[in-house]
């Protein structure tokens, strides 16, 4: 569960003499609200997914966040080009205001923050041809500790004073709602906007929990699907999912939002953020950049800027992206585009690479001779005879776009790249490695070539034949290798480039690339080890990092308790927070996982998880869902043979909240 934070606190004080006062008289209007009838794209409003900036995810109610960072985020969207890409909203999220309204009941924008008040910042940002969004809550209070003023009971007022300052995007929150119907709350507001004559775009933010895909086409422009994202890969991944069915109720002036983008935040690796980036553009949803653009690293501006990417996001058939298959987090994704292309996410949800696959027919096309394939990250066409795959690396995601083409054979086959063998190397030892060309294409490469080289000082050699003539479609050329990294490598994860060369019939030489990750690892020692004293490799976590020898506190490293679960208090373990997974490299040196497993004392209710032992890609132990009422759960594992073993948390199937679970006493045997 989330403790107390300035945004993600719910307070739902449920007095039953405020609520029936707010029903009869705070949501009181000039005119009477109206009913659930659908919004029509024909208003005008979000037809495309809205695209802009929170401040939120990146600066919460600190200092950083005034009208100089609002104007000076509006100068860099017309600067580095992300207007000219399709962002336009530079939206204020909580914090904005005074804590009190004033002798007349108005909102006052707090001085300090924007001294010439929220005009003159939306006057400054229309003056750059962009839009001003700001934020509210559906409830006497807004989110923040601090308590803001919430517009339950001031609509008609509040939404007079945001057209008055040229507001175009209201976010709607659902704090301090004081039980009042959510469907009610959003419908008098809606009802408010509508009577400025302004045409704002209304972001219900209600946080899925009245599921308003069902109702809120009719209401707003987009409605969240799910609780506050947070910068860690376990959280994207887990919004992901939970957005992905909503599919059927996405369209033109009516979107699934999964909440904002974190791109640029720091807490995942860029490989993640494009990962995060291209599964927001395939599910069409709003990309709000949450990062801090004065702050924003080249590669930050090169995810948020692909403008092939956009495309798929802003297409104006305003399909949202379905799932074609999932097996072992191998995710194909694929949407239906304006122009009858589709295009198709392959997803890696996985801790290692694996290849993805899926065909045109599979995603919809119809049969055709060959197929332009167009790689949106790497931006080159190819011809395929109807396969799409790739090795995706870990957390990786491949973004192309597939279309029945006459011109198809213009272009150079599409080939796939791979690699089999270990992943591992231990310092000084060689590893066997495999790489494979494989040719995907209605045509020949030909002349084919493939290198293989590591960091410098590692030796790698190829033991069998690294060229071919000619590779029909189908046909791989396979090269193994020795690859050894020198005694004394730090351990660590190192890249290696694997590269094919080839020419298409009509002479055009193509160069084709991926890099291929190695780990420099140990095995544990000999004999039994704590898990909390050994390196991991990979670990993610629902909320903060995992913890050793404490339990997990949600937010910085450290900030956790003794370990107890039923009363019963250990010294060592891991803390985590579903999900969570955590990675171990045993080089098939070790036989035996245990632990007592539980969910924390420190979580008095609603605690729901479930612990499972994976030895390479099989579950060998699993517990079933533990809740906070119960004692600690002996979990024994056989993990004989296994070069990788992981430690994972899931929710219990009711969502994350309290979800702290320990692996109490872990140790390995080896």
């Amino acid at each position: 569960m989330r403790r107390p934070h300035a945004r993600t606190i719910r307070r739902r004080v449920v007095g039953a003499l405020a609520a029936a006062l707010l029903c009869t008289a705070g949501l009181a209007a000039p005119a009477a609200a109206g009913g659930t009838g659908s919004a029509t794209p024909g208003d005008g409003l979000a037809l495309t997914p809205p695209m802009g900036f929170n401040n939120w995810n990146s600066t919460h109610c600190s200092a950083d966040f005034d009208a100089a960072m609002v104007e000076g985020i509006a100068d860099l969207f017309v600067a580095k080009g992300l207007k000219a890409a399709g962002y336009q909203y530079v939206n204020l999220d909580d914090c904005w205001a005074l804590p009190e309204r004033d002798a007349d009941g108005k909102l006052v924008p707090d001085p300090a923050r924007f001294p010439d008040g929220i005009k003159a910042v939306a006057d400054y940002v229309h003056s750059k041809g962009l839009k001003l969004g700001i934020y509210t809550s559906a409830g006497t209070k807004t989110c923040n500790d601090a308590g803001f003023p919430g517009a339950l009971g001031h609509e008609y007022s509040d939404a007079r004073q945001f057209a008055d300052w040229g507001v175009d995007y209201l976010k709607y929150d659902n704090c301090n709602n004081q039980g009042v119907d959510a469907k009610q709350r959003y419908l008098t507001m809606r009802d408010a906007l509508k009577a400025t004559g302004r045409p704002i775009v209304f972001s219900i933010c209600e946080w899925g929990e009245n599921k308003p895909w069902e109702w809120a086409a009719g209401v707003g422009q987009l409605w969240r699907t799910t609780g506050d994202i947070s910068d860690s890969w376990g959280s994207m991944v887990s919004i992901l999912k939970q957005n992905l069915p909503l599919a059927p109720y996405a369209g033109p002036g009516h979107w699934n939002d999964p909440d904002m983008l974190e791109v640029g935040n720091g807490g995942m690796t860029d490989t993640e953020y494009r990962s995060h980036f291209s599964m927001w553009s395939v599910m069409a949803a709003p990309l709000l950049i949450g990062t801090d653009l004065r702050k924003a690293s080249p590669a930050t501006f090169g995810i948020l800027d692909n403008k092939e990417v956009i495309a798929v996001d802003q297409d104006p058939l305003g399909k949202q992206g379905t799932v074609v298959s999932s097996e072992y987090g191998r995710w194909v994704v694929t949407k239906e585009m304006q122009d009858g292309s589709r295009a198709v996410a392959l997803f890696n949800e996985s801790d290692s690479p694996q290849r993805i696959a899926t065909s045109a027919k599979a995603v919809g096309l119809p049969k055709a001779p060959a197929y332009t394939l167009r790689d949106l990250w790497q931006h080159r066409s190819y011809n395929t005879a109807g396969t799409v795959s790739a090795i995706v690396p870990a957390h990786g995601t491949v973004l192309v776009r597939i279309a029945t083409d006459r011109r198809w054979a213009a272009n150079p086959p599409a080939v796939e790249l791979g690699l089999n063998g270990s992943q591992f190397v231990e310092p000084g030892q060689a590893a066997a490695v495999t790489t494979s060309v494989t040719d995907l294409g209605r045509t020949t490469a030909e002349k084919v070539s493939v290198s293989l080289t590591g960091p410098e000082g590692w030796t790698v050699r190829a033991t069998s034949p690294a060229k071919a003539a000619a590779l029909p479609t189908g046909l791989s050329l396979r090269t193994s290798w020795w690859v050894t990294a020198p005694e004394g490598t730090p351990r660590g994860s190192y890249d290696l480039n694997l590269k094919a060369s080839y020419r298409s019939p009509a002479g055009v030489r193509t160069e084709h690339a991926m890099t291929v990750t190695m780990t420099v690892a140990d095995p544990p020692p000999a004999g039994s080890s704590y898990l909390s004293d050994l390196p991991w490799l990979s670990s993610s976590n629902g909320w903060g990092p995992v913890e050793r020898d404490t339990s997990n506190g949600e937010y910085n490293a450290g900030d956790g308790h003794p370990i107890t679960v039923g009363g019963t208090v250990y010294t060592k373990g891991l803390g985590t927070h579903a999900p969570s997974d955590i990675a171990y490299y045993t080089g098939k040196a070790c036989q035996k996982v245990t632990a007592d497993v539980g969910v924390d004392d420190e979580e008095a209710a609603d605690g729901s998880v479930a612990f499972e032992v994976w030895a390479d890609g099989t579950k060998v132990a699993s517990t079933g869902v533990l809740t906070t009422d119960m004692p600690a759960r002996p979990l024994t594992a056989d993990v004989s043979g296994a070069e990788v073993v992981r430690l994972v948390v899931t929710d219990g199937g009711n969502g994350i909240t309290s979800d702290h679970a320990d692996w109490a006493d872990a140790r390995i045997t080896c």
